[in-house]
């Protein structure tokens, strides 16, 4: 039983497909196939049902890929242990981060890391929560940068910075003439939001309910992004909350509609978060060390309560 085997496995269970598993490996799909027969053959079992299609994991093979993913997860340690006893912090790091906060804080940090780590190959990916979840618990992320907290036992989570949530009120708006406004005076009948699927939303959604209920039925209008909530609450549509970090570009005429909380501020927590194998430490740490250095000078903010992205 080879590392080289267990590696072809996994990528046969994700794929459901051993050409596509094969192109994925870089290696020819009779040479990838040849080698799970082979792995087959000497444990005198059947890891996958060719039968079905897509092709599907036996019984057994479902316990098998559980317990290769520790495997290959282990085997890659040692790399790191290399890595770390030379101090060797490089290669390729694949970062995921969510929607809203890729726009904002990436161009705040990614020049002085690269200057600073010139031998890390960054590779940065925009996702959804959800989908940071699952490639991190299948090797395919190396950390990412989202809103916790997760709650997720197979991931853990380095906290960068508290983000407080802040009002944009258009002037036509019932709200427009309070200065701090309370948590309680949020409707969430008038609230633009962004899609399902965004964090955030579900944040503003969580806020909300501690005073009043509402029913999804209520939502009119939903945008994938936050500039088009600041625009169609600009044409009189509606109210909509805002990351801190987002307000920091917005014009001055803009910036006359934003109206922030009496303290302790609604805030969301963003974190590095990391599968429990804790591999690439050296780079997350280094990532993390740079990103808290250049937050702590853009958030002044303390007094805040943290209000949780998981969907109630």
């Amino acid at each position: 039983m080879t590392i080289t085997q267990l590696y072809y496995v996994l990528a046969v269970a994700e794929n459901q497909n051993f050409t596509k598993a094969a192109e994925k490996c870089f290696v020819t799909q009779p040479t990838l196939s040849m080698q799970i027969q082979k792995l087959e053959d000497q444990l005198d079992i059947q890891i996958f049902d060719r039968s079905k299609k897509p092709i599907e994991l036996t019984d057994v093979g479902k316990k098998i890929v559980t317990q290769a993913k520790n495997i290959v997860n282990e085997s890659n340690r040692i790399q790191d242990i290399v890595d770390q006893q030379k101090g060797f912090i490089g290669g390729e790091f694949k970062l995921g981060i969510i929607p809203t906060v890729m726009p904002t804080l990436l161009p705040m940090f990614l020049k002085a890391f690269i200057k600073k780590y010139p031998k890390i190959k960054l590779k940065i990916e925009e996702l959804t929560t959800e989908e940071i979840i699952k490639r991190l618990s299948e090797g395919h992320l190396d950390a990412a940068i989202a809103a916790t907290p997760l709650e997720n036992e197979n991931i853990k989570e380095r906290v960068l910075y508290f983000e407080p949530f802040v009002a944009y009120i258009p002037e036509s708006h019932r709200l427009s003439k309070k200065q701090n406004i309370e948590v309680s005076d949020l409707e969430i009948d008038d609230m633009l939001l962004l899609e399902d699927g965004h964090c955030f939303r579900d944040g503003i959604i969580n806020l909300c309910k501690v005073f009043k209920s509402h029913t999804d039925d209520s939502f009119q209008l939903e945008s994938g992004s936050i500039e088009t909530l600041i625009k169609l609450s600009d044409e009189g549509l509606g109210m909509t909350l805002l990351p801190y970090l987002h307000t920091l570009d917005l014009n001055d005429k803009a910036k006359k509609n934003l109206h922030y909380f009496t303290e302790p501020s609604p805030a969301r927590e963003v974190s590095i978060i990391y599968n429990k194998s804790e591999l690439k430490m050296q780079i997350i740490e280094a990532m993390q060390g740079i990103i808290s250095g250049i937050i702590r000078g853009a958030i002044a903010f303390q007094n805040v309560k943290i209000i949780s992205p998981l969907p109630k």
